[in-house]
């Protein structure tokens, strides 16, 4: 098996034993973000090798053609937002393929940015510090955007990366804790994940929540101020997992327990600091991300520059690929994800669409291919982690989502008739 790769001090294959005779080939999109660290690296590093699989890595450019290369059957297994396969066992989206997970890829990775032109109005207006919390600064956004509707000016515009993204939910939230209502005090437009930090310099868009390293960049750059995280948010929220087509899992059983195995040490190497040079090294290249190293390995670290003028942040644990079971996909973050959804008026609540939004994390196949799992007194209700909290105070109930969505006084309702077809 396994068992010396994965110490951070042992010998790292070479990626040319990746393309060895005899193994079996397993075709995986991504997007160029450090949370893929952990498929690349089972790629590159030679865990996917050692368990007898290829992985054939393909770079693409946004969310909607990585669901849709999967659902037409161009890719075998995807990297995807967490969000994504709830979407598609619940029939959202314009291509709503099923989709399931058996494998988160860990936590943390994204954040808020805001221009520099917002966050000085911030400043002149109200005075926020340098050290304002993620809350804070959302109450200091309202007051701004109070004064722009007093002044006549124009709604501000956000980008997330994918209208079912944990991006979207968690700009949200974090919005809505501010005060702020998403809908109509602010305009939440769809930017693929690269392209954020120029559309913020060509004043396109005025803000973004996205994962690392392109909060970092615009930061670097002096285009933009970052100003909460994910933590700041909800602390051990999903990110991203390997999504696949329930009848490709299907039928290949021993693929996905020898993928689901690789992956784990994977993520248990990703997760060791000692291996974190390598790591940016790898994810640096042109194939994957694209980006300076050095940013990649501060971000990796978690040490932050929130803007060009020196002000830094250090997050504990900005990623967690592997410890604290990680990557166990859970039902409870699945049913929080549609809560989200109905919250924002994506989805309907009915027994049928908590079903179908549990079916969508497969805990079943992670436990067939490692044979451990969390223990049952590591969670609450539905698998939800007990120490799980929100910025806003907020305790999530999956035994009542129809009380939980009721109890924030800044929501959106559905209207009747209404049929999401996001791209």
């Amino acid at each position: 098996m396994m068992s010396n790769i994965g110490q951070p001090n042992s010998k790292l294959p070479t990626p040319s034993i990746i393309a060895g005779e005899g193994l079996k080939l397993v075709r995986a999109g991504f997007i160029p973000l450090v949370d893929a660290s952990v498929l690349i690296a089972a790629a590159e590093f030679g865990f996917a090798a050692r368990e007898g699989l290829t992985l054939d890595l393909v770079k693409d450019v946004s969310w909607a053609n990585v669901r849709d290369r999967l659902a037409f059957r161009q890719f075998d297994i995807a990297h995807m937002l967490s969000p994504m396969p709830v979407a598609s066992m619940l029939g959202l989206g314009s291509n709503p393929s099923p989709t399931t997970t058996p494998f988160s890829l860990g936590r943390g990775g994204n954040a808020i940015t805001l221009s520099t032109r917002l966050f000085e109005r911030m400043r002149d207006i109200d005075g926020i510090s340098e050290s304002a919390s993620g809350l804070e600064n959302a109450q200091s956004l309202a007051k701004v955007l109070q004064n722009m509707k007093a002044r006549g000016e124009a709604l501000p515009m956000f980008g997330v990366t994918y209208p079912f993204s944990s991006h979207n939910y968690e700009f949200r939230y974090w919005l809505a804790a501010g005060g702020i209502n998403p809908d109509q005090d602010v305009k939440l437009v769809v930017v693929p994940p690269p392209l954020t930090s120029d559309a913020l310099a060509a004043g396109a868009i005025d803000g973004f929540c996205v994962g690392a390293p392109w909060n970092m960049i615009a930061s670097e750059r002096g285009v933009g101020r970052i100003v909460a995280a994910k933590q700041d948010i909800w602390p051990s929220a999903p990110e991203k997992v390997i999504g696949m087509r329930p009848e490709w899992a299907d039928s290949h059983s021993d693929t996905v327990s020898r993928l689901i195995v690789a992956l784990d040490a994977a993520a248990r190497w990703c997760d060791q600091a000692a291996n974190h040079d390598a790591l940016a090294k790898a994810l640096a290249d042109p194939r994957f991300i694209a980006a300076p190293v050095d940013i990649i390995r501060h971000v990796l670290a978690g040490e932050f520059s929130l803007d060009a003028k020196g002000n830094r942040r250090i997050i504990p644990d900005y990623f967690k690929f592997h410890r604290e079971f990680a990557n166990y996909p859970k039902p409870g973050h699945a049913l929080w994800i549609y809560s989200q959804m109905i919250r924002w008026g994506q989805a309907e609540l009915s027994e049928q669409g908590l079903r179908s939004a549990a079916s969508a994390y497969r805990p079943d196949l992670y436990r067939t291919a490692l044979g451990t799992g969390p223990a049952e007194a590591d969670f609450g209700m539905e698998g939800l982690d007990i120490s799980d909290h929100f910025m806003d105070g907020h305790v999530f109930d999956p035994s009542n989502i129809s009380g939980y969505v009721e109890n924030f006084s800044v929501s959106t309702a559905l209207p009747k008739g209404h049929d999401s077809q996001e791209t």
